[in-house]
């Protein structure tokens, strides 16, 4: 396989898990997890090992967990992933300014 190839290998799979991403919701706020800004990095390595750090919009986040898990079990199942390493940080904590334009109009903040 060519350098191309690959790079273009990795450029298809970033975009699918991002796409994965937007149809992740946080429960609270009708917005989908990727628009709302709560997703800080996606990579992929040559070994197809992802790693995605994110945040929530709150540390003490009542539906944390389920939002982990969430993103956990999708973006594994995604043919080309064979490992997730999924990291949550709070460093920079998360604010509105995060929010996609998508994201701050259909909640009312443009």
């Amino acid at each position: 396989m060519s350098l191309m190839e690959k790079v273009n290998d990795f450029l298809e799979l970033e975009a699918t898990i991002v796409d994965v991403l937007k149809n992740i919701y946080d429960p609270e706020i009708p917005v989908n997890i990727y628009d709302l800004g709560l997703i800080y990095e996606i990579n992929v390595d040559e070994d197809q090992l992802v790693h995605v750090k994110m945040t929530l919009t709150a540390p003490n986040c009542p539906m944390a967990d389920d939002l982990l898990s969430e993103v956990n079990q999708k973006v594994r199942e995604i043919e080309g992933v064979k490992e997730l390493d999924l990291v949550l940080t709070f460093d920079p904590p998360w604010d509105k300014s995060m929010l996609s334009e998508e994201a701050a109009l259909a909640l009312g903040l443009l």
